[in-house]
């Protein structure tokens, strides 16, 4: 029988918690990985799209013999890596004769393969080669806008899939409300032809319109380069279906030092720290002291005026 190990410690138990299914999923996080063989385009590509995505990333530099995605066993040690890793999109990279600056990308589903894309690179350039105003540099993490032109990312299979599987590549995590001031950054990507695409990355400049809404353009600050399409093996349906399904109940957030009782109701409890009365410094002349002395004044003064009556009566 298999043996199941639980955390025991609570830095075990919350990165387990980290990895557990959620109503609302985070950012997915990126594994790059290297082939047996690769280029010097191919690693310079991979080092750009790790770049890109520092912050959601984790970028493998030794070579891996054993990965090959579309071949039956060959993505076990891929599934390990993404497990080890907890991350659900991978990009990899390998080179041939027969598969030039070959980048496969793929999706996860339970930490098994979900769907595969596979890409060659062509008329790459980096980042370096592009001259631009380096005040306009995209900053590290910010929200990108992602643009499709081309009638093909609607009605060509194979480009539809290079578009969802780009989407879960550079969003990033999805947020509700987004400020317009903090978008500095757009990856373009344009249908050339069934099978092409021009990908680019540019920065965005806000400038004066008259009205409300900034006038925005772009300035190419790389990388960029062309995918030609090669093979692509999209999800099972089943398997599609089942990692669609969502719940209707949405997560409640936790109340903090809130208890609910059948009769009471709800019962907040509140935090006091210790007064420490006993350790407080008194004032130097305190009103008690104060009254005091008015008294004791008030009555010597009344028995100074008494005094001189009673001598003159004496006498």
């Amino acid at each position: 029988m298999l043996e199941i190990k639980t955390a025991k410690t609570r830095k075990g138990k919350r990165e387990l918690e980290k990895r557990a299914p959620k109503l609302v999923e985070s950012g997915k996080k990126t594994l790059i990985l290297h082939g047996t063989k690769t280029s010097g385009v191919l690693n310079a590509v991979l080092a750009q799209i790790y770049h890109l995505k520092k912050h959601d990333a984790v970028k493998y530099s030794r070579k891996n013999e054993n990965i090959k995605p579309f071949e039956a066993g060959g993505e076990t040690s891929l599934e390990f890596f993404s497990l080890k890793t907890d991350c659900s999109i991978f990009v990899y990279g390998s080179h041939s004769k027969k598969r030039p600056d070959n980048l496969v990308i793929g999706r996860t589903y339970d930490h098994h393969i979900y769907d595969l894309v596979e890409v060659g690179v062509e008329n790459f350039k980096p980042m370096e080669s592009f001259s631009y105003d380096k005040k306009l540099a995209p900053k590290e993490g910010s929200k990108p806008f992602i643009v499709f032109i081309g009638e093909g990312f609607e009605s060509v299979d194979e480009l539809k899939h290079l578009k969802e599987v780009l989407l879960d590549l550079l969003r990033g995590e999805v947020v509700e409300n987004l400020n317009l001031a903090g978008v500095d950054r757009a990856y373009v990507c344009a249908a050339l032809s069934p099978n092409r695409v021009l990908f680019t990355h540019c920065a965005l400049r806000l400038k004066k319109s008259g009205t409300v809404v900034p006038r925005m353009e772009l300035v190419e600050v790389g990388p960029s380069m062309d995918f030609v399409i090669r093979r692509h093996r999209p999800p099972n349906e089943s398997l599609r279906k089942e990692s669609m399904k969502t719940s209707r109940e949405k997560p409640k957030k936790k109340e903090k030092n809130v208890k609910r009782d059948e009769l009471k109701g709800k019962i907040g409890s509140i935090y006091i720290p210790d007064q420490k009365v006993g350790e407080t410094a008194l004032p130097y002349k305190a009103k008690g002291v104060k009254r005091e002395r008015r008294e004791a004044k008030r009555k010597n003064d009344k028995d100074g005026e008494n005094a001189p009556k009673r001598q003159k009566e004496d006498s």
